[in-house]
C-alpha cells in the first residue's frame, strides 16, 4: 500500500512539474514584454505628452517632458502614436524592445490647436472672437526681461513701446488702438485664470521661462467676458504645469552684453571750442578766453579732456539662469521652478535684479474632484544711485571730473552751476524694492451620470505685494543739508471666482455654456516719512530720525469689483458656430446717484465654410472660415474715490507758529457712470496649399462714449479740474496675420510670418459744443494724441527780407509758414503737423531650418509717427552746454535750412516736430538642437544652444538717440531717468536631463 502510494505521488509530481513547465512555456509566450522608446518630431526635438496606445490590449501610457515611454507590448501588437497638432502614426511590435517613432506636423494642426478663451478653451476652428496666440517661438530663446518685449511688433494690432530700456522698466502696450484719453488703456492680464492687474504687481512678476501658452483677446466677443476689464483687450497667460512621468529637470540660461545702440555723441574738444567761438560771434560779444569757464581752463591749457558720455557709462551685461523640475503620476503632477535674472545697465548705477520661484500642482483627488495650486513668489530690485545721461551730453570736455581728493566735483564748468556733475547720483542712497507674494488655488467637480458635462470649478486667489522706496542725498550730492525720504506700500489682493460649466454633444449638435460669479478686492496703504537737516550723512537714511525738519504723510484705499457672467457657445455640424455673452459688473469706483452696475453684452457668429459638403473637392482650400461679432465693454478705470469732494492740508505760518490749514483737494463727482465701448469685428481664417499659407485678415471698429474725462474749471471755484462722462472717440483698424512655408525638403525647411496693423484713431466729440480743447491739444476729427505746432519751412538766410511773414527774424532764425496771411507769425499759424502713435505696423520673421540648425530673423517697423524731438528742442541754452556734433548749427557759411543759429532762442517754444517713423532688426537667433544620438552620450534628454541678438540696427531719418525713447529734457517729468535703446548679444543654452 505504501509503495503504491509512494508511486502515485511520484506520478503525480511528475505531472505537476509537466503542468508547471507547460504553464510557464505558455506564459512566455503570452506575457507581452516591455517597449521603450523616444517621440520625436521632424526635428528630432522630444514631444512629451505624447499618447502612446496598445490596440490589441487597450492599455495606454504618455511621453514624458523628454518624450520618453514605456508600455507593455507583445511581438505582432500595433502601438499608435497620437498628439495634437502631429499626424496619427501606427507601429507594429517586432523583436526590438526599443521603438523610437518621429511624428510629422499635421497640415491642419492649428485648426485643433486648444486656445484658452477666458474662463476655458476651445478648439481654434471653434473660435468666434478675434483671439491671437502668441508664436512660442517668442516665448523664449529672446534675453527679454519682461514678455511684453518679446511681442513687439511680432502679433497685429498689438502696439509695444519700450519708451525706455532703464533696466525693469514696462514697456507700454496698447491693443487695437487708445480708445479712452483720461482712464488707463492698457490691457488687462490673467494669469492661470487669476487677475494680475489690479493687483499692484505687473508682467515683471512673471517670469517669461514659465510662460507655457500666451493668449490676446481683442474684440468684445472674446473680452466682454471679462466686462469692465476688457474694454483694451485681455492677456491670457497659462503657466506650465507638469505631466505624468518621471521627473523632468530642465535648465535654461543665458548670459551676454549690453551696448547703447546709437549715441548721439557730445563735440569733442576742437568742435566744442568752436562753437564757443561761434556763438559769441553771432551774439556780437568779445571773445576773452577760448573756453566759456575759467574752471576750464586747467584741462584746456594741459591739452587734456573728458569723454562724459564714456564716464557716465559702462558695459552692460545681463545674465539669466531657470531651473525647473516637472512630473508626476496620471493623479498628482507637479512643476517647480526657480529663477534669478541680473540685469546690469549701459548707464552706470542701473541696475535690475529678479529672483522668481513657482510651483504648481495638480492633484485628482478621486474620479470626479481635481484641486491644484498655482504660487510664486518674485522679487525686483531696482536699488542704485544713477549717473545722469543728459548731463553728461551737457558736460564741456574741458569740465573737471574730480576734486583733488578723488571726490566727485560738484560742478566741473565751474562756475557755471546750470549743470552739476552727471555722476553725483553715483553718490547717493537710492532703495526700490517690490515682492509679489500669490497664491492660487482651485477646485473642480465633474458630475457623473446623468450630469455628464457638468463641472463646478472655485478659483481663489491672494496676493501680497510689499514696495519700499528710500533715499538719502548728502553732502557728496550737492545737497549740504541732507534730504532722506522713505516710503512703504502694500497692496492686499483676494479673487474669489464661481464658475459652472456643462458640455453637450446631441447628434450634430454642440452645447458649452459657462456661468460665473466673483468676487474681487484690492486694499492699498502708503506711509512716507522725509527729514532734512542731518548733521553728517553717516546714517543717512537709516535714522531719518536725526534729521532738523520732520515731515510724514500716510493714505489708504479700498477698491471692490462684483461680477456675474453667462457665456453660451454652440455648434452645428462644426460648420455653424454662435456664442452669447453678458457680464454684469459692480464697481466701488463710482458714485451714489447712479448704479454701480454695468451691463455688457456681445454676440458673435462663425461659418466654418470649408466643412461644407461643396468645398469637399476643393483641394486647394483647407481652411476658410468667417466670424462676425458686436459688443460692448466697459472701462472703470479712474482712481478710487473721485467721486467723493475731499479736501488736504497745508501748513502756513500764522503768528509765528506753523499752523495746519485746509484746502481745495478733490472735486467729486457723484454722478459718474462707466465708459463703454462698442466693437465690430469680421475677420476671415484661411488656409491654402495643405495650409502652407495660411492667416487671418480682420477689420473691426470701436466706438467709445462717455468717456471718463478730466475736463478743466475755471480756478476760480477752487478747483482746477474734475473728473465727468463727456467725450467719444473712434478707433478702426485692419489686421493681417500670414504664415507660409515657402520650401519643405528633407533637409532645409524655409518659413515666414508677416503681420500687419493699421489703426486710424480720432475724437468725435468733447464737451458736446463742438469745440476743440486748444490746451490739452484735443481736436475734433484728429487722433487722441498730435503733435500741434508752428510748420518750418526752412531757416532765414542772409540778405533774406523777413519784414512780410516773421519781422521779428533775423538771419539764421527758424523760418515758419504764415498759414493765416496776416504778415505776422502767432499762435494762429500753428497747425496739427501729425499723429504720435503709428499710423500703422509691421513684422516679419523669416525662420531657415537646415537639419538641425535654425535661423531666425525678425524685422519690425512702426510707421507714420510724428513727434517733438527733444533732443533738438534743448540747443545749447545760451552758449553754456555742449551739444551732439550730430545736430550741428547754422552759420552764415553753411546756410542750414534745418537747424537755426546759436543765438536763435526759439521764443515761440516750437518743439522740432520729426518723423519718428523707423524700421527695426529686432531679434536675429541662431540655435542648434543636438540630435538623439549625442544625448544618448551626454545621458541628456535634450539640449539647445544658441546666440541672440536685439536691437541690431534702425533705420530711421531720426536725429537723435532712438525715435521710439521718450527722452525727457532738463526739468521735465522723469527727466533723470533718460535712457537710450539698447543693443543686446547673448548665448544661451536649454538642457534637460532624462
Amino acid at each position: 500500500m505504501q509503495k503504491k502510494l509512494l508511486l502515485s505521488l511520484k506520478y503525480m509530481a511528475l505531472l505537476a512539474i509537466f503542468v508547471i513547465a507547460g504553464a510557464g512555456h505558455l506564459i512566455a509566450q503570452t506575457v507581452p514584454a516591455e517597449i521603450s522608446g523616444t517621440v520625436q518630431d521632424a526635428k528630432g526635438v522630444p514631444i512629451p505628452g505624447v499618447t502612446v496606445k496598445n490596440l490589441t490590449s487597450a492599455k495606454v501610457v504618455v511621453s514624458d517632458g523628454n518624450g520618453r515611454y514605456k508600455i507593455a507590448a507583445a511581438k505582432g501588437e500595433s502601438l499608435s502614436y497620437s498628439y495634437i497638432g502631429y499626424t496619427t502614426i501606427t507601429q507594429v511590435v517586432a523583436s526590438q524592445a526599443v521603438v523610437n517613432v518621429k511624428l510629422q506636423e499635421a497640415g491642419d494642426k492649428t485648426l485643433n490647436d486648444v486656445v484658452v478663451v477666458g474662463y476655458g478653451t476651445q478648439k481654434r476652428s471653434d473660435v468666434t472672437g478675434s483671439v491671437v496666440s502668441v508664436p512660442k517661438a517668442r516665448l523664449s530663446q529672446l534675453p527679454v526681461t519682461n514678455v511684453m518685449q518679446a511681442l513687439e511688433g511680432a502679433v497685429a494690432g498689438v502696439n509695444v513701446t519700450t519708451t525706455s530700456s532703464v533696466p525693469g522698466k514696462e514697456p507700454a502696450t496698447l491693443v487695437r488702438g487708445q480708445n479712452s484719453i483720461n482712464a488707463n488703456s492698457g490691457p488687462y492680464v490673467v494669469v492661470d485664470g487669476v487677475p494680475l492687474t489690479k493687483t499692484g504687481g505687473s508682467l515683471n512678476d512673471i517670469n517669461p521661462n514659465d510662460i507655457a501658452s500666451m493668449e490676446i483677446l481683442k474684440d468684445a466677443s472674446a473680452t466682454a467676458i471679462y466686462g469692465t476689464n476688457g474694454s483694451n483687450g485681455v492677456i491670457l497667460i497659462t503657466t506650465k504645469r507638469g505631466t505624468s512621468g518621471k521627473p523632468v529637470i530642465r535648465y535654461s540660461g543665458y548670459a551676454g552684453l549690453e551696448n547703447l545702440a546709437h549715441i548721439l555723441t557730445p563735440r569733442s574738444g576742437e568742435e566744442y571750442l568752436q562753437k564757443y567761438a561761434d556763438y559769441l560771434k553771432q551774439t556780437n560779444q568779445v571773445q576773452q578766453r577760448p573756453v566759456p569757464n575759467i574752471g576750464e581752463l586747467p584741462a584746456y591749457n594741459a591739452g587734456t579732456t573728458t569723454d562724459w558720455v564714456k564716464e557716465a557709462t559702462q558695459q552692460g551685461q545681463m545674465q539669466d539662469h531657470n531651473l525647473s523640475i516637472s512630473g508626476g503620476s496620471p493623479d498628482v503632477k507637479y512643476f517647480i521652478s526657480g529663477d534669478y535674472l541680473n540685469q546690469k545697465g549701459v548707464v552706470k548705477g542701473y541696475q535690475f535684479n529678479r529672483v522668481a520661484l513657482r510651483s504648481n500642482l495638480d492633484v485628482n483627488v478621486t474620479s470626479f474632484l481635481t484641486v491644484g495650486t498655482s504660487l510664486f513668489l518674485t522679487s525686483n530690485n531696482y536699488d542704485g544711485g544713477r549717473a545722469n545721461l543728459l548731463f553728461a551730453t551737457a558736460m564741456s570736455p574741458y569740465g573737471q571730473e574730480y576734486n583733488a581728493n578723488g571726490t566727485y566735483a560738484i560742478y566741473p564748468m565751474n562756475p557755471e552751476q546750470l549743470y552739476t556733475n552727471p555722476l553725483l547720483g553715483l553718490n547717493t542712497t537710492q532703495i526700490s524694492r517690490t515682492t509679489n507674494i500669490n497664491g492660487n488655488g482651485y477646485a473642480e467637480i465633474k458630475f457623473p451620470g446623468a450630469l455628464t458635462g457638468l463641472k463646478f470649478r472655485l478659483n481663489a486667489g491672494y496676493t501680497y505685494f510689499p514696495k519700499r522706496e528710500g533715499s538719502y542725498i548728502g553732502r557728496l550730492a550737492n545737497d549740504m543739508l541732507g534730504t532722506a525720504r522713505s516710503f512703504n506700500a502694500s497692496t492686499n489682493s483676494y479673487t474669489i471666482e464661481n464658475i459652472l460649466t456643462y458640455s453637450k454633444d446631441i447628434k450634430k449638435h454642440h452645447f458649452d455654456f459657462t456661468a460665473l460669479y466673483s468676487a474681487q478686492e484690492r486694499k492699498y496703504n502708503e506711509t512716507t516719512a522725509g527729514a532734512v537737516g542731518f548733521i553728517n550723512d553717516e546714517l543717512g537714511l537709516d535714522n531719518i530720525g536725526a534729521g532738523a525738519t520732520q515731515t510724514s504723510a500716510s493714505y489708504r484705499d479700498r477698491y471692490g469689483l462684483n461680477s456675474q457672467m453667462g457665456r453660451l457657445f454652440y455648434s452645428y455640424d462644426s460648420r455653424y458656430l454662435l456664442t452669447l455673452t453678458a457680464r454684469r459688473d459692480g464697481s466701488s469706483v463710482f458714485g451714489v446717484n447712479t448704479t454701480k452696475y454695468g451691463v455688457f453684452p456681445s454676440a458673435a457668429i462663425g461659418w466654418n465654410i470649408s466643412n461644407e459638403s461643396f468645398m469637399k473637392n476643393v483641394s486647394l482650400v483647407n481652411n476658410l472660415k468667417l466670424r462676425l461679432s458686436y459688443g460692448k465693454t466697459g472701462n472703470e478705470a479712474i482712481p478710487v474715490y473721485r467721486t467723493i469732494t475731499t479736501d488736504g492740508t497745508a501748513r502756513s505760518p500764522f503768528n509765528g507758529i506753523s499752523t495746519i490749514g485746509v484746502q481745495a483737494g478733490n472735486l467729486g463727482n457723484t454722478s459718474l457712470q462707466w465708459e463703454t465701448t462698442k466693437t465690430a469685428n469680421i475677420g476671415i481664417d484661411f488656409g491654402i496649399l495643405k495650409n502652407r499659407i495660411n492667416g487671418s485678415i480682420e477689420a473691426y471698429q470701436n466706438k467709445t462714449s462717455g468717456l471718463l474725462l478730466e475736463r478743466s474749471l475755471p480756478i476760480i471755484t477752487g478747483y482746477s479740474k474734475v473728473f465727468d462722462n463727456i467725450g467719444k472717440t473712434e478707433n478702426r483698424g485692419l489686421e493681417l496675420t500670414l504664415n507660409t512655408q515657402n520650401f519643405v525638403g528633407d533637409k532645409f525647411r524655409w518659413e515666414t510670418m508677416l503681420v500687419f496693423a493699421t489703426n486710424k484713431n480720432k475724437i468725435t466729440s468733447l464737451y458736446g459744443d463742438g469745440k476743440d480743447d486748444l490746451g490739452n491739444r484735443w481736436f475734433l476729427g484728429q487722433p487722441i494724441s498730435v503733435v500741434y505746432d508752428y510748420k518750418m519751412t526752412g531757416v532765414w538766410q542772409t540778405g533774406e527780407d523777413v519784414s512780410k511773414q516773421d519781422p521779428t527774424a533775423k538771419p539764421g532764425s527758424l523760418k515758419f509758414a504764415d498759414l493765416n496771411g496776416d504778415g505776422k507769425i502767432t499762435a494762429d499759424d500753428r497747425t496739427i503737423l501729425g499723429q504720435i502713435a503709428p499710423k500703422w505696423t509691421g513684422g516679419i520673421t523669416n525662420t531657415f531650418h537646415y537639419k538641425n540648425v535654425n535661423l531666425s530673423i525678425f524685422i519690425q517697423t512702426a510707421q507714420g509717427m510724428t513727434k517733438n524731438n527733444p533732443d533738438l528742442t534743448y540747443g545749447d541754452e545760451t552758449g553754456r552746454r555742449n551739444t551732439p556734433a550730430e545736430i550741428g548749427y547754422w552759420t552764415p557759411e553753411n546756410m542750414s535750412q534745418t537747424r537755426p543759429a546759436l543765438s536763435y532762442n526759439n521764443t515761440l517754444g516750437y518743439g522740432y516736430a520729426s518723423d519718428a517713423s523707423y524700421t527695426r532688426i529686432k531679434d536675429v537667433t541662431l540655435s542648434y538642437v543636438f540630435g538623439q544620438s549625442v544625448l544618448d552620450k551626454l545621458h541628456l534628454g535634450s539640449l539647445t544652444v544658441y546666440a541672440s541678438g536685439r536691437n541690431l540696427h534702425t533705420f530711421t531719418k531720426w536725429v537723435g538717440w532712438d525715435p521710439e525713447n521718450n527722452y525727457f529734457t532738463r526739468g521735465s517729468l522723469d527727466w533723470v531717468n533718460n535712457y537710450p535703446i539698447t543693443r543686446t548679444f547673448v548665448f544661451g543654452l536649454n538642457v534637460s536631463l532624462r
